[in-house]
């Protein structure tokens, strides 16, 4: 397009117009400040300067003066509740839900954080009773959420079940089956310890409906097979474990070369085992295939299974247990070099032979399903923390 002169009229016009707005936007600015109480701009002050106290007497004051307020209504019981006033929050909270001037979407907005408040203070039931209130509200999701971690406080799994069904109805496309995978394992665990192995079977099932890689329930389902004397059949359920994630196989490594055992069967156990270490090396693996050829094969067979592995994947837990088989074969008046470094190097390995949680970092040295630090599901790995690199 070719340049016309009348063209240079535009940019004064536009030039004006931009003027004439930013000149309308400082007023309505200054208006709405000059609006403020002195007290609103002292209480942003002692918030920047993290003045926690004197910034929330300041919004009391600005409360006090205008109680149309309704957003500065709802930072102060927020606040109230993260610094764990609980009853001022809860005080808040509810003179906004009993005000008669709220539409819809600000009164739901209070009943949520007056839940949230019940839920911090204890009060469980009325928290749940206000997160049920907003099922069909734009809140739906994250009051779900909410009951979920409550109904897992109270150790209520069925409701925790219906909860992760619902959300998973509601959240889009993501899925709660793996929560509601764990809620299954936990109320098989409370019927076995109960005495009724039918019923926690049929948990269990129910867990590998919802999830079929659920590894928990199909080591239980083993376990109970095992535990009634179905050796063949808790062999082969824990054999599934290998389709559902092959990381856990350590996990049931000894279980099942004890179940071949029981059967007359050890050799073919430990072959299935070592068939494993080859195919998924893992430093627990190699630990129960090393017991195991040292018990039926002797301490050269062990030594040159655990030499092989660490030229594979060298680790200092390996080398720790290379030592270990070689003091087997060292003569006793030429075991104290060996004994020394041996000693020295399982100094070393043994924060590396933890189990991390991913999710908050605590340190364990049994597996968890459930994080006691945190209390995150699933935030385990089965390998130690020198084979998943997490630090020390």
């Amino acid at each position: 397009m070719e340049f016309e002169p009348w063209m240079l009229l535009i940019f004064p016009l536009f030039f004006g117009m931009g003027w004439l707005a930013a000149r309308t936007d400082i007023k309505e600015l200054l208006s709405e400040s000059s609006a403020l109480p002195q007290s609103y701009f002292q209480g942003l002050n002692f918030l920047l300067n993290e003045q926690q106290d004197k910034a929330i007497e300041a919004f009391i004051e600005v409360v006090k003066v205008d109680p149309q307020t309704i957003e500065l209504h709802f930072a102060l019981g927020s606040l109230f509740r993260r610094r764990g006033e609980v009853d001022r929050a809860l005080r808040m909270h509810h003179n906004l839900v009993d005000r008669a001037d709220l539409d819809d979407s600000k009164r739901q907005h209070a009943i949520f954080e007056l839940a949230q408040d019940y839920l911090k203070a204890g009060i469980l039931d009325r928290a749940e009773s206000l997160f049920r209130e907003l099922e069909n509200t734009p809140y739906a999701k994250p009051a779900l959420e909410f009951l979920l971690e409550l109904f897992q406080k109270e150790h209520d799994w069925l409701k925790a079940i219906e909860v992760a069904q619902r959300l998973t109805a509601v959240s889009g496309g993501q899925s709660y089956s793996k929560q509601a995978a764990f809620f299954y394992c936990e109320l098989a665990g409370e019927e076995i310890k109960g005495g009724d192995p039918a019923a926690a079977r049929a948990h269990l099932q129910q867990a590998l409906t919802v999830d079929p890689n659920a590894v928990r329930a199909t080591m239980m389902l083993g376990d109970l097979a095992d535990s009634a004397g179905q050796l063949e059949e808790a062999a082969s359920i824990w054999k599934n474990i290998e389709a559902q994630d092959a990381q856990y196989l350590p996990l049931v490594a000894e279980r099942m070369l004890n179940t071949y055992r029981r059967l007359d069967r050890e050799a073919e156990g430990i072959a299935l085992l070592r068939e494993y270490l080859d195919k998924y090396h893992s430093l627990d693996l190699m630990n129960v295939v090393f017991d195991g050829v040292l018990k039926n094969e002797g301490p050269a067979a062990a030594y040159k299974l655990v030499r092989d592995e660490l030229q594979r994947n060298p680790t200092l837990l390996g080398l720790d247990k290379l030592l270990e088989a070689r003091l087997l074969e060292v003569p006793m008046d030429r075991r104290a070099d060996v004994e020394l470094v041996k000693d020295l190097v399982h100094k070393r390995t043994r924060n590396l032979a933890m189990y991390h949680c991913a999710h908050c970092g605590f340190k364990a040295r049994q597996f968890y399903w459930h994080c006691p630090a945190c209390q995150a599901w699933d935030s385990y790995s089965p390998r130690r923390s020198e084979e998943t690199g997490m630090p020390l």
